[in-house]
């Protein structure tokens, strides 16, 4: 069960410019991986956790607002598999 999550250093210096809600919905998505698990977590209808395609295949996104997503890969490490935010950034439409 994975229950660690990371930021990147490039998706933390973006969130330095995003709005406080932004900030706040994903430490509400953090504390619920590391609370319940992300397999529980991707159940939540709220967040939309889908896979991306594309150039971004192996990726995944969760939603933090209508407009703001989170992109986020699975890395397994020696003894346990963990959760590396890549970026946090407006959706285009």
């Amino acid at each position: 069960m994975i229950k660690h999550v990371e930021i990147a250093r490039f998706a933390e210096k973006q969130l330095l410019r995003m709005p406080r809600h932004i900030i706040e919905n994903l430490a509400a998505w953090i504390h619920d991986i590391e609370e319940r698990g992300l397999e529980e977590v991707r159940k939540t209808l709220g967040y939309h956790d889908e896979p991306l395609s594309g150039h971004r295949k192996g990726q995944r996104s969760v939603r933090l607002s209508r407009a703001y997503r989170a992109i986020y890969v699975i890395l397994k490490g020696e003894k346990i598999h963990f959760i590396c935010i890549k970026e946090v950034s407006k959706h285009d439409y």
